[in-house]
Order: structure tokens, then sequence, then C-alpha cells
């Protein structure tokens, strides 16, 4: 018993350092995906807020498991020294829980990443046609006009049918140059389109979706499947230590 303790213990010493240093890793890619879920929240939440339908929530799953994992890290590390069985398999569980979360969002964001087109061209120009200047949508449609500078939905015209137009012209949000855009320029209709931006959005923020939404899916799924190594290590330094236990007994 005591030479098969001592052929073992190297192996244990080896698997812990492994299991250690990927639950350092682990705890950095919570706070990678804390990060990617924050980034994701702010940079593309106001476009997603166009899009009522069908819209994802893999930022707020992002945010929550990236939190969750910069704790359960910090236990993986400590269950790990203790030399634990049955802590080493409640983090092998949580690694699971965290690999299947991670999946889920991960698909949900590809998955959402191709139904975007068709559904934000029905949104947003309805978010156009009924525009207020007030509400959230309205405030999401001012919001992207500003940041990608261009101006309605395939272009400017796609305001000429909105109910804010006939009284108040093309929204601010539509200037090309703010210092030489007044609202009085605007209802000019002789003018106002001389002011505006040319380009439409609609092309501008899919491809912007798209692609960061891949960005997201990306990460989540790289980060996820990396998880299966943590496992693998967890449960064969979790399995000596019990079959060690066993023979001491």
């Amino acid at each position: 018993v005591a030479q098969r303790l001592m052929e073992t213990k190297p192996v244990i010493t080896f698997l812990k350092t492994l299991l250690i240093v990927y639950s350092f890793v682990f705890w950095i890619t919570g706070a990678i995906l804390l990060a990617v879920g924050v980034w994701g929240k702010f940079m593309i939440g106001p476009y997603i807020s166009l899009i009522a339908e069908n819209t994802t929530n893999a930022p707020y799953v992002l945010i929550g498991t990236g939190t969750v994992i910069i704790v359960f890290g910090l236990f993986g590390c400590f269950a790990t020294c203790r030399g634990s069985p049955w802590m080493l398999k409640l983090y092998v569980m949580f690694l699971s829980l965290v690999f299947l979360a991670e999946l889920v969002a991960g698909i949900s964001g590809f998955v959402f990443r191709h139904e975007i087109k068709g559904t934000f061209l029905r949104t947003y120009t309805d978010a156009v046609l009924n525009y207020d200047a007030e509400d959230e949508k309205s405030l999401a449609v001012d919001n992207v006009q500003s940041s990608l500078r261009c101006c309605g939905v395939n272009n400017y015209t796609s305001w000429l049918g909105s109910v804010y137009y006939p009284a108040n012209g093309f929204p601010l949000s539509c200037c090309s140059n703010s210092s030489d855009c007044s609202p009085q320029d605007l209802r000019n209709t002789t003018i106002n389109h001389t002011k505006v931006y040319q380009q439409g959005c609609y092309e501008l923020v899919t491809s912007f979706l798209e692609t960061n939404m891949a960005i997201i899916a990306g990460v989540t799924f790289g980060i996820a499947f990396s998880q299966l190594i943590g496992m693998l290590l967890a449960c064969c330094l979790s399995r000596i230590i019990t079959a060690n236990q066993y023979e001491m007994v």
C-alpha cells in the first residue's frame, strides 16, 4: 500500500499543479466573459432594443456566467489545494453547468446573427415610421443614426412617410454636419435633404450586429470547450485521491 501511495504521489502533485493553473486561467476567462457581456450589452444594446420580437439574452447570460466563474475559479484553486474529493466533484459539476450555459449563449448569439436581417428591416422601419423623438425605440433610432452616421432605413427618403416628418422634417440625428443643421433647415423641404446623411442605416446596422454577435459567439464557444479540460483534470484527480483513501483504509 505504501509503495502504491508513493507511486501515485507524483501523479497527484502533477495533476494538482495542472488543475491550479487551469483554475487560474478559468478565473481569467470568467473576467473575459464578464467584459464581453458588458461590452455586448452597451455596444449592441441600442441596436438590439429595436428588435423586440427576437431579442437575445446572450449578453446577460455572459455577464452572469462570467461573475459566477470568477467566484468558482477561486473555489477550484481552494478545492485543488485541499485535495478534497467531494469539493473536486462539486467543481466538476459546476464546470459542466458552465459548459452548458456557455454553449446555449453561443448558439443563441450565432442563430440570432443569421435571423437578424429580416427582423431588423421590419422593426426598424416601424420605429422610423412611428418615431416621436421621445420613446425608447425613437431614442434608439437616434443613437443608431448618430453613431453610424446614417439616416433612414435604406436611405433618408424612409423618413418621408413617417408621422414625424410632416411637422418636423428629419430628426436632428440625421444631420451630417451638426454645426450647419438647424431644426428649421430640417423642416425646409427645399434644402433639408442636403443637410442629412445620404446612406441608410439598414445595411450598416445588420453588418455591425452580425460581426459583433459572431465575436460573442466565437469567444463563448472557445471558452466553453476549454471547460472540458478542467472537467477531465478534476475527475482524474478526484478518482486518484479517492482510490488512495480507500487503500489507506
